[in-house]
């Protein structure tokens, strides 16, 4: 684009010499310039302070010193062109050859204005880059010798990259001016006009703040690519200042105008408020008309037509109206007397609950027997159901199928580090910001005052100063008190007699004994293998199916081979580790489907450790009777059964002594003492000559000496195995049991059963010995699960030895 020269010199200032405050424009000759110059040939040069030429660019230079006028002048005559470099020193009248960058540019001297204060500008166009190989200071002014020195583009840069570049340039230029207050607008204009991109480079490099070193430092840079990537990183920074600028200026501004603001901005409303109506009047209006279909009793009606006149008297501009304003809206969102028709269908409930969840047959079979009771009568308070056991079995998403199968809304609060009692029961209306506890919230959201509530991890509330929401949480859960429940903020009863809460928990042992007492508790225990493998398939498997994107036919896994991962990747009581594991083996499957790997869609035993690793964990086999002392034992875990051995040996001794290892417990350690002193007072029933115990000192070992152990179930093992290692006599193979002793010798039933025989049935034993007391539980647990083994119940320790152990001597 051409441009006059009446339209080039935007602005010309400084201190008398070459430095000046300027608004270079640009020429359209670009790279069309050719330079030629001889090797010794010489042109005048002209040392500028505070400025950099750039080739293409227009520059109006002040000119102070006689040497630079003579230069300007003489090639201005003889229509030349002179050698334009910045002093490294703006403070140096007479610059050396050290004194000045080596690299400048070939300047034409396009006119000189003399202006009236005496002062002569020079207006000198950039034409191309040259390099300062010799200096010399003549009579009149300085000559140079010099090279070219051109500019490049580099190959390797593509043309998108470039032009993407060149727009991001543009972009923080433009947002420079915008922001910035001493740059004037039509600079906006002259870049968005400027076609060629190393022209625009150059222009923005010589036009907007950057210091002498930054400019001299880009014109050095010969990649037009570097150039403008280097150029951008400098404007960004001056962009951060300018935003920083505005900012400061835009907070003195708005805190000086703060009061004035406000003051007209209530002089507009009001006058808005004229024009239009009171907004008031538009609240009253839709919450009479919310009113009027409500099934709220007399109390209710009159709490609520008193709070809405006072609305009707409160101005709009106060403080007090929103607070108004919220708690009427309070009380006519909440569902007054709205319930859901329950479903009575007991054989859909049923469906439902199984479908969802497998086992739990204690909780299913209450909750049907809670729709039996409604079908016959018609009405009745909903129970209010603790489920407590290990994380992962399923009993917050049990509350989801529950609301399901009553048709009825579901709501949940997490109670979890929960310790302000306001939280459950509300903050006063005096309070600011005052709201309702979360149970009236819960209700405003269900829009029913049945819906099924899950009060999750009831047992991690906390007590602080604020107050104790367990306490609170009596009157909620308590059939006699919650009909008339009360929150601060709404100050009005409210039934929850219809709402069928159900508590979770982990621990009970952390639950007030008063809280307690208002719940009907069931146990939800963890799940055993046969179960987990069931549930992966009806379940967990079908689920992340459907969240992988895959299908059946792409992976699928049989019982065998989940059963190998329940036991060999996952120590839980749950389900949560078995689905990420299913997870992970989906996520792989997934990947070799996606780069088109072969591989097999049957998951097998042999290739799990392709996808999940090397096993974590081992189950213990049974390791026979081919020594005496050795029993195998039963015992519960959190996790599961487990099969443990009572090893006992005897080693002559002239003081005797009962050495127990295997890191036991306390009542662990006090049955094998009481096996002991059993088998001493009774020792000619399994003819043991008396001197045996006076003679040898008596060690009972249970392996695994690193896991704790404790329970007073091993205390028939523990007597087995003591009688053993002194009859020298042989235990039966393939048994295992599982009980507690008394001084009497009595076997009393313990807890557990359904993992213990499970975890036998693993380990390949097929007789157990059980208390007779323990038969109920047996009853209790699938056929299937016991398919394979013998169960024999005895009342006493001998009971016990009589069938453990055989005639048949080993050592």
């Amino acid at each position: 684009m051409k441009k006059n020269v009446e339209n080039i010199l935007l602005g010309v200032g400084g201190e008398g010499e070459e430095g000046a405050e300027f608004f270079p424009l640009i020429t359209d000759e670009g790279p069309n310039f050719v330079f030629n110059i001889g090797e010794d040939e010489s042109i005048p040069v002209l040392p500028l302070r505070n400025v950099v030429l750039f080739p293409d660019v227009v520059l109006p230079v002040s000119l102070g010193r006689k040497r630079s006028l003579n230069a300007v002048k003489a090639t201005y005559r003889n229509h030349n062109y002179l050698g334009a470099f910045t002093q490294k020193d703006a403070h140096v009248d007479a610059p050396e050859l050290d004194d000045i960058f080596p690299v400048g540019c070939v300047a034409q001297v396009i006119k000189i204005l003399e202006l009236p204060d005496g002062s002569t500008t020079a207006i000198l166009q950039g034409k191309h880059r040259i390099k300062l190989t010799s200096y010399s200071s003549e009579r009149l002014y300085y000559k140079g010798t010099v090279s070219s020195y051109p500019e490049q583009l580099d190959d390797s840069v593509s043309r998108k990259d470039f032009n993407a570049l060149i727009e991001a340039l543009k972009d923080v230029a433009f947002r420079i001016v915008k922001g910035s207050s001493s740059m004037p607008n039509g600079l906006s204009f002259a870049i968005r006009n400027i076609e060629g991109s190393v022209q625009l480079i150059n222009f923005i490099a010589a036009n907007f703040n950057l210091s002498v070193e930054d400019r001299q430092r880009l014109l050095e840079t010969t990649s037009i690519y570097e150039r403008a990537y280097t150029l951008l990183g400098l404007l960004n920074q001056e962009l951060q200042l300018v935003e920083v600028k505005m900012a400061i200026q835009a907070k003195t501004q708005e805190g000086i105008d703060q009061q004035q603001r406000e003051y007209y901005l209530q002089q507009q409303m009001k006058a808005i408020q004229e024009e239009m109506g009171d907004s008031s009047s538009k609240d009253v209006e839709k919450l009479k008309e919310k009113a009027k279909g409500k099934k709220w009793t007399e109390e209710v009606k009159k709490v609520f037509e008193t709070e809405l006149s006072k609305l009707e008297r409160t101005p709009v501009t106060s403080h007090d109206y929103g607070v108004q304003l919220n708690y009427v809206e309070t009380i006519v969102n909440l569902p007054w007397g709205e319930y859901t028709k329950d479903s009575h269908s007991i054989k859909k409930a049923k469906s439902v609950l199984d479908r969802d969840h497998y086992g739990m047959e204690k909780v299913k079979d209450r909750i049907l027997e809670h729709l039996a009771v409604m079908k016959l009568k018609g009405d009745m308070k909903s129970p209010i159901v603790c489920l407590y056991g290990p994380p992962g079995v399923g009993k917050t998403s049990l509350g989801k199928s529950i609301a399901e199968s009553l048709n009825r809304k579901y709501v949940r609060i997490s109670l979890g580090g929960l310790h302000d009692e306001a939280e459950i029961r509300g903050h006063r209306r005096t309070y600011i910001g005052a709201m309702p506890g979360r149970i009236i919230q819960s209700l405003q959201k269900a829009e029913s005052s049945n819906p099924v509530f899950i009060l999750d991890e009831i047992d991690k509330v906390c007590n602080d100063m604020k107050g104790d929401p367990e306490s609170a949480l009596l009157e909620v859960l308590d059939p006699e008190q919650n009909i008339a429940f009360h929150d601060n903020f709404l100050d009005i009863d409210y039934d929850l007699s219809h709402v069928m809460f159900i508590a979770t928990a982990n621990n009970l042992n952390t639950i007030s004994q008063p809280l307690l007492d208002r719940m009907e508790l069931i146990e939800v225990s963890g799940y055993i293998t046969e179960e987990k493998i069931q549930i992966a398939l009806r379940h967990l498997i079908p689920n992340e199916l459907e969240k992988h994107g895959l299908t059946s036919d792409q992976v699928s896994f049989s019982a065998d081979v989940l059963e190998k991962i329940i036991t060999s990747y996952t120590r839980e009581s749950g389900v949560r580790e078995l689905e990420k594991l299913i997870s992970k083996v989906m996520r792989k499957v997934a990947y070799k489907i996606a780069v088109k790997e072969e591989y097999n869609p049957v998951i097998t035993k042999d290739s799990l450790a392709d996808y999940l690793g090397v096993e974590r964990y081992s189950h213990d086999e049974y390791q026979g009777n081919d020594f005496a002392g050795v029993v195998t034992g039963l015992a519960w875990t959190a996790v599961g059964g487990e099969i443990l051995f009572v090893e006992t040996s005897l080693s002559k001794s002239k003081a005797p002594k009962l050495t127990l290892t295997g890191s036991l417990g306390d009542v662990m350690k006090e049955s094998a003492v009481l096996a002991l002193e059993y088998i001493r007072a009774h020792a000619d029933y399994w003819n043991i000559p008396n001197d045996v115990f006076e003679e040898n000192s008596i060690h009972v070992h249970v392996p695994e000496g690193a896991v704790p152990k404790d329970g007073p179930s091993a205390g028939v093992t523990m007597t087995t195995s003591i009688v053993s290692a002194l009859t020298k006599r042989k235990v039966r193979k393939n048994l295992a049991m599982t009980g507690e002793i008394t001084l009497r010798g009595k076997v009393l039933p313990v807890g557990g059963i359904r993992e213990k025989i499970l975890a036998a049935k693993r380990a390949g034993i097929k007789d157990i010995i059980l208390c007779e007391e323990n038969k109920k539980d047996i009853e209790e647990i699938k056929p299937e699960y016991l398919k394979g083994l013998t169960f024999h119940y005895v009342n006493t320790i001998k009971d016990v030895t009589d069938f453990a152990l055989l005639d048949e001597k080993v050592d």
